[in-house]
């Protein structure tokens, strides 16, 4: 019981799942993130006692029972929801798959094919975790980094630029962890150290 209830009175918002950033009206750019690490986060959040928001990208995965979930498309709609969101919010865990670059404009028709390449501009998206990281206070911000190589050292450098409590490596290198299974391997990173979780 206590366990259950060691979040009670505490405001969550967590994001989950993949952006998508469109094109033109029938193609976009996204990536393999299924929600589930984001989903599950939620569900233990309120589980523990506390309100959870969960700001999500699209994805097929069903709304944990007493969880608001708030639906978003790209990661500019990411960033506001959640940067409003975070003002009343207590902890904040940043579990998406945002897009870091986005197209510089968006064909209003659908692009025809033709023999030749074609080429896409791509622009910067903005860093949520940063932005939250810059106005947090005392509140508890946690983010994820997903690597595929030096994932420690990275994972390091992305807590103290984004002014996070922690973040949670995930290694693409591991068996059983990275996108789309019900299986994971972490290791929690903080100022202290780090520490590995088994699968």
């Amino acid at each position: 019981e206590k366990k259950k209830s060691t979040l009670c009175g505490k405001r969550c918002i967590v994001t989950a799942g993949a952006t998508i950033e469109p094109i033109d009206p029938v193609r976009y750019i996204t990536n393999h993130s299924t929600g589930k690490m984001g989903y599950a986060i939620a569900a233990a959040l309120r589980a523990r006692g506390a309100e959870v928001q969960l700001i999500s990208g699209r994805t097929v995965l069903d709304t944990p029972v007493g969880v608001e979930r708030i639906y978003v498309l790209s990661a500019e709609d990411m960033y506001r929801e959640a940067t409003q969101r975070f003002e009343d919010a207590d902890i904040a865990v940043m579990c998406a798959a945002v897009a870091d670059y986005t197209p510089a404009k968006v064909a209003e028709h659908k692009i025809k094919k033709s023999d030749d390449d074609m080429s896409i501009e791509l622009v910067r998206t903005k860093d949520i975790a940063a932005a939250l990281g810059a106005v947090k206070g005392d509140r508890v911000l946690v983010g994820f980094a997903l690597e595929s190589d030096a994932g420690v050292k990275s994972a390091q450098s992305k807590l103290k630029r984004k002014n996070l409590n922690f973040i949670v490596l995930n290694s693409l290198t591991d068996k059983g962890a990275g996108f789309g299974v019900d299986t994971n391997k972490v290791t929690f990173i903080d100022s202290n150290g780090s520490q590995s979780l088994p699968l």
